[in-house]
């Protein structure tokens, strides 16, 4: 446990967030004695959002890491941990605190990458009295205001535009002005379900001792969901162990990542996917080095790793996950209160137990809740699509996504969530809603086969809800997606669904909506 130090005289305090974990950021270059940096463990940040256990033991342990190898590199360090009886639990409070008692001249702070986090350190800078410096944290391909040039007057942001711009700027899978493979986008070849009985390589997993932190975050009665075994931690909580991660990725995973990245399996919870998020969102990984290695990976071996798997991961980092980014700040805050579809039922409450008779359902939120984490389509068509056709507020979706990752910090969250999962943007980001029978879930993966509910069967009495559930939410929602407002790319792509219902006999159109009332009526009991 780090131990408490005083405050001492300095010409300057740096305040380092709990996502700001980045030893290679040029402040560390050399030490300077009249520097002071300081990080803090707050109830503000742990209270926030009903966060998974992992989350809170990751970044605390995380950032003691960090200051420890601050700290060795000869850089002072002031650390408050979450019990530190100095500790006023809120960045306002013990700053000013701090900045009266080491009589520093000039406070300096790093952009941080939420809206509020923003607002706060903005209003306590003003209110400082001292010298003011805005760093920014040399992470990101792409400045926040570049994004909203890119798409100035553009009522939808493409991410295939955005991703080209990325793939030139960067140079990564070009060749010369032309993408490599002669396609800029692979993702056709990345939609392949395993076979029934393929198991893929383990995870990497590390072994760290949380016990202390864990013991002081229950004696503080901060409110938590998921498990964890503190005891053997599985998560990096350092570049060194993050580059591990990421050497193992490309070696054992990445032949097959893209055709399987939409898969979703009985036999293992993270199947191929790097689960490296949680070492980029806190930036002990830069994007750009992530990629390249890939890159490299696959121009080492190209008849092992096909440029199928190698643009389909480089695509989610330089593309998507810098896209994410670009509309939060283009759109926010407003983007927070988008609820184009005027959604606002409760998550069933089986959402924070896993207690439902649906598979799919039931392995991807039960494995949430054991692993602080799921894949993006376990996310995107599993939880998110449910929750989506049972017209569930964007408030309550945004809280248990927030919450239940280990990588989930609102920047990244909340478009992804409010934008392309929940479709409460109006189709800012996405084209349509991302909604589907239990059709597509049969197709990807092989919950179906031992569900309690019947995929092939629609308004029975053990018929699976997503069939009924998903032509109730075209029903209701046909004005929105095909009126005056809607958007004509939306119009075109949703044409062919409501043409389907159409050719529907009026028994069976009632049918269905009559038995989506009724497994909305009965949501907890599923």
């Amino acid at each position: 446990m780090p131990q408490q130090q005083e405050p001492v005289l300095t010409r300057e305090v740096r305040l380092i967030l709990g996502d700001q974990l980045n030893v290679q950021h040029s402040w560390f270059n050399e030490p300077n004695n009249e520097v002071l940096y300081v990080l803090m463990e707050l109830r503000q940040e742990t209270d926030y959002a009903w966060h998974h256990i992992q989350k809170v033991l990751g970044f605390f342990g995380a950032m003691r890491r960090f200051a420890d190898q601050l700290r060795a590199q000869g850089h002072r360090v002031l650390y408050l941990t979450l019990d530190d009886p100095r500790n006023k639990q809120d960045f306002p409070d013990n700053l000013k605190w701090i900045l009266a008692q080491t009589d520093a001249r000039a406070f300096a702070y790093q952009l941080p990458d939420e809206w509020r986090l923003d607002q706060q350190l903005s209003s306590v800078a003003a209110a400082c009295g001292c010298r003011v410096e805005v760093a920014d944290t040399e992470h990101f391909l792409a400045k926040r205001g570049e994004f909203a040039e890119l798409f100035k007057g553009k009522r939808q942001y493409l991410m295939e535009r955005f991703y080209r711009v990325m793939r030139e700027r960067t140079g990564l899978l070009m060749r010369g002005d032309a993408p490599e493979g002669g396609q800029w986008n692979f993702d056709h070849d990345n939609r392949e379900r395993t076979p029934k009985e393929h198991v893929p390589p383990p995870p990497l997993l590390f072994d760290h001792d949380l016990r202390g932190i864990e013991a002081m975050v229950r004696k503080a009665e901060v409110y938590t969901i998921g498990t964890v075994d503190a005891r053997h931690f599985p998560w990096p909580l350092d570049r060194e162990e993050s580059l591990r991660l990421l050497h193992y990725f490309c070696e054992h995973l990445l032949p097959h990542f893209g055709t399987y990245q939409d898969a979703l399996s009985l036999h293992s919870w993270s199947l191929y996917h790097a689960r490296l998020s949680f070492s980029m969102n806190v930036k002990m990984l830069h994007p750009m080095e992530i990629c390249e290695a890939a890159v490299a990976s696959w121009r080492a071996d190209p008849e092992r790793i096909s440029i199928s798997q190698v643009e389909g991961f480089v695509r989610q980092i330089i593309g998507w996950r810098e896209y994410m980014r670009g509309v939060y700040w283009a759109r926010m805050p407003g983007f927070a209160q988008l609820n184009f579809l005027g959604h606002g039922r409760a998550l069933p409450q089986w959402y924070w137990t896993g207690r439902t008779r649906m598979a799919c359902l039931r392995d991807a939120i039960t494995g949430s809740l054991t692993n602080a984490y799921a894949h993006h389509i376990q996310r995107l068509m599993v939880t998110g699509n449910f929750a989506l056709l049972a017209g569930a507020h964007p408030d309550e979706v945004d809280r248990w996504y927030l919450g239940i990752y280990i990588d989930a910090i609102e920047w990244v969250e909340l478009t992804n969530t409010r934008g392309m999962s929940q479709f409460a943007d109006g189709g800012i980001v996405g084209t349509k809603p991302y909604v589907s029978s239990g059709a597509y879930i049969n197709k990807m993966g092989h919950h179906c086969g031992s569900c309690y509910y019947d995929v092939k069967d629609r308004t029975g009495l053990k018929a699976c809800p997503f069939n009924a559930l998903y032509w109730h939410f075209m029903a209701r929602n046909r004005e929105r997606l095909l009126g005056d407002g809607a958007r004509s790319g939306m119009i075109a792509r949703m044409g062919m669904t409501y043409r389907t219902w159409d050719r529907m006999s009026a028994h069976t159109r009632q049918e269905l909506l009559d038995k989506g009332d009724s497994l909305l009526e009965r949501i907890e009991e599923l």
